[in-house]
C-alpha cells in the first residue's frame, strides 16, 4: 500500500464517519409506542412524574397541597455566574441562565446578547430540575406542592460569599423548608430539605431529585445537520456509578433500555452540546436511579431521570435534613471532577475519550501559555509534528523514491498489460531491488486517524472554544469558517501534496478518485469547526514543506551520485 492509497483510506474513513453520524440523526428509530397501549386499555396511568414512596403500592401524592390548582410564584436566585428562576409551585428550578455565556457572539450590532438559558419551562425546550418528598402514609410535598417564599428576589450582595433562599410548606404536623444556596463563582446549587415533625407519630418518606426535559427540535435534512455544530452532539440522559462508571442513554432508548439501579457515590444528568445539568446526591447515600417517559403517547413527551433517597424517618418532635447538589453549567473538563467523581466524563467524547482528554489538557495548557485558542492549536500541530517527524520523514523518503520509479513502473505496465498478477510481482521485485518499502506510508496514517477524530471531538465539544476568536474573520473556532478561507487554503495544500505524491501502482479508478479528493475535502471542511480546519491547514503546510524538502533532497542526492 503506497502513500496515495493510505491517503485515500483516510479520506474514505472520514467521509464514512460523517455519513454515519448524519444517518443516525435523520433515521434513528422512534420510541416504541408502549405507553399508547397502556393509555388505550381503559385504566388511568399513574403519574410517573412523582416516584413511589418505599412501601407504597402506587405513587404517593401529597393530598390537598399537591392537588391544588393554585398558581405558583416565580422567584429569582442569582450569584455572579448563574441566575435561577424557581417556581413556588413545587419549589423546582424552571429556568437557569448562564450569565458568563452569551447565547450569540458579541458584535457591534448586538453588544449585549442574552445569556444561554439552559433550563426553561417553555414547552418547546422544556428542561427543568425538580425535587420533593413522598411518603407512604403521611403528608409530603412533592414537586407540585405549593410552597411559600418571603421574597421574590435573592441576589448575591457585594462582599458576601453566598446567597440563600428559603421556601416553606406546611400540612398538619409536618413542616418542610426547602433551601437553595448559591456560592460566588460556582455553578453548583446546594439543595437542603428540612423536615420538622411536631406531631405524635413518626414520619417516614423519601426524598427525590429529577431532571425532566423535552427532546430537542428535529433537524431536517443532512445540510442542516452538517451546518449546526450541535447536530452530532449527544442529547440524552447520563449517569455515573463507581462500579460501572459513565453510562448514557439516548431519548429513543428510554423505553427499550430503562435505567433501574441502586448505588452510592453517583450522579444523574441530562446532557446537551456544551452544557448540562446533573443532580448529585450525597456520596454516602445509596440512591435508587431510574428513567421514565412522561406522556409517551402524547404530542409532547418528556424524558425523565431521577434519584430517590433511602427511607427517611423523623421521630415526633424531631427534625431531619436531606440534601443534594445540582450542577447547572458548562462542560468545563478541568473543574468538573472536583465537583463529583466522574463528572468530567459528562463531556462525552465517546470512544475517543482516551485520546481526546489528554489532547484537551494539552490544548488548555497551550492556551494558558499563548493566550489564544487558535495559537494553541497551531502549537499543538507543531508538537505533534515534532513527535512524529522521523516517522513522517521515512514516509516521505519512501514516497520520493517511489516517485523516481514511476517511469520504470510505467514500463512494467506496458510489458505486462492486463496481467495484474505478474505486474504486482514485478513491482514488488522492483521495490525490493531499490530498497523501497510501500508500507512505510501506512503507519503515519494509522496514527493520524485517531488524532483527527480525537481532536474533532475536542473542538466540537469543548465549551472553552465556543465563540473563541482567532484572527480577523474567525470569531468562533467551534463554528465553520464563515468565508471558507481555511477550507480553500487546505485544498491548495492538498493539491501540492498530490503533486509530490507518486501515482505508482494506481489503477484508473483510484487516479480519478484522487483527483476529486481536494474538492471533496474542501466541501467537508466547509462544515467542520474552524479550529479543526486551522489544525489541518497548519499540519498540511508543515507536512508539505517537509515532503518538498525530503523529495528534493532525495532527488539531488541521487543526481550527485550519478555525477
Amino acid at each position: 500500500m503506497n502513500q496515495t492509497r493510505t491517503f485515500l483510506l483516510f479520506a474514505l474513513l472520514a467521509v464514512a464517519y460523517l455519513l454515519w453520524t448524519a444517518w443516525e440523526k435523520d433515521y434513528a428509530p422512534a420510541p416504541a409506542p408502549t405507553a399508547a397501549v397502556a393509555a388505550s386499555s381503559g385504566t388511568a396511568p399513574s403519574d410517573n412524574t412523582v416516584p413511589g414512596a418505599v412501601g407504597a403500592a402506587t405513587p404517593a401524592i401529597a393530598s390537598t397541597a399537591s392537588a391544588s390548582a393554585a398558581a405558583g410564584q416565580l422567584i429569582t436566585i442569582s450569584n455572579d455566574v448563574l441566575r435561577l428562576t424557581v417556581d413556588t409551585r413545587g419549589g423546582s428550578v424552571v429556568r437557569a441562565d448562564l450569565l458568563a455565556y452569551p447565547a450569540e457572539p458579541v458584535t457591534r450590532k448586538h453588544p449585549n446578547p442574552p445569556p444561554v438559558r439552559l433550563l426553561d419551562d417553555a414547552q418547546a425546550q422544556y428542561f427543568v430540575a425538580q425535587s420533593g418528598l413522598v411518603s407512604a402514609g403521611g403528608p409530603a410535598p412533592d414537586h407540585r406542592a405549593l410552597f411559600q417564599s418571603a421574597r421574590t428576589h435573592y441576589e448575591l450582595a457585594d462582599g458576601v460569599p453566598e446567597v440563600r433562599a428559603d421556601l416553606t410548606w406546611r400540612q398538619g404536623d409536618i413542616k418542610v423548608t426547602k433551601t437553595y444556596t448559591l456560592k460566588r463563582g460556582q455553578y453548583v446549587v446546594a439543595l437542603d430539605q428540612r423536615i420538622d415533625n411536631t406531631g405524635s407519630t413518626p414520619w417516614q418518606g423519601n426524598a427525590y431529585e429529577q431532571l425532566q426535559r423535552a427532546p430537542r427540535p428535529e433537524h431536517h435534512g443532512w445540510l442542516q445537520n452538517m451546518t449546526d455544530p450541535s447536530a452530532a452532539s449527544f442529547y440524552g440522559a447520563a449517569w455515573y456509578s463507581p462500579e460501572d462508571h459513565f453510562q448514557s442513554l439516548k431519548f429513543d432508548k428510554f423505553q427499550k433500555d430503562p435505567l433501574q439501579q441502586s448505588f452510592g457515590g453517583g450522579w444523574a444528568a441530562m446532557l446537551q452540546h456544551y452544557f448540562f445539568a446533573a443532580w448529585i446526591p450525597p456520596a454516602q447515600q445509596k440512591a435508587t436511579y431510574s428513567t421514565d417517559v412522561v406522556n409517551a403517547a402524547g404530542d409532547h413527551p418528556t424524558y425523565l431521570i431521577r434519584a430517590v433517597s433511602p427511607t427517611l424517618t423523623v421521630a415526633p418532635g424531631q427534625s431531619q435534613s436531606t440534601g443534594a447538589r445540582l450542577y447547572i453549567g458548562p462542560k468545563l473538563v478541568g473543574t468538573l471532577d472536583s465537583v463529583a467523581p466522574g463528572l468530567a466524563l459528562a463531556t462525552n467524547y465517546g470512544v475517543f475519550t482516551v485520546i481526546a482528554q489528554p489532547m484537551h489538557a494539552l490544548l488548555s495548557w497551550l492556551e494558558k501559555v499563548s493566550g489564544n485558542w487558535g495559537v494553541a492549536i497551531i502549537l499543538l500541530v507543531l508538537i505533534i509534528k515534532g513527535l512524529t517527524w522521523k516517522l513522517t520523514a521515512a514516509q516521505y523518503r519512501s514516497s520520493a523514491k517511489m516517485r523516481k520509479l514511476q517511469p520504470r513502473v510505467a514500463a512494467l505496465k506496458e510489458r505486462y498489460g492486463d496481467d495484474k498478477q505478474k505486474m504486482q510481482m514485478a513491482m514488488m521485485e522492483l521495490y525490493k531491488k531499490e530498497k523501497v518499502n510501500p508500507m512505510t506510508g501506512c503507519l503515519p496514517v494509522l496514527i493520524t486517524i485517531p488524532i483527527f477524530y480525537g481532536l474533532y471531538e475536542v473542538l466540537r465539544e469543548s465549551v472553552e472554544l465556543r465563540q473563541a476568536p482567532f484572527v480577523g474573520w474567525i470569531h468562533d473556532l467551534s463554528a465553520p469558517d464563515p468565508f471558507f478561507v481555511l477550507p480553500a487554503v487546505y485544498t491548495l495544500v492538498m493539491l501540492g501534496q498530490q503533486y509530490l505524491m507518486p501515482a505508482t501502482g494506481m489503477d484508473p479508478t483510484q487516479a480519478k478518485m484522487m483527483k476529486f479528493m481536494p474538492l471533496i475535502f474542501a466541501v467537508l471542511f466547509a462544515f467542520f469547526p474552524a479550529g479543526l480546519c486551522l489544525y489541518y491547514v497548519v499540519n498540511g503546510m508543515v507536512s508539505l514543506g517537509q515532503q518538498w524538502y525530503i523529495t528534493h533532497k532525495v532527488e539531488n542526492g541521487e543526481a550527485k551520485a550519478k555525477a
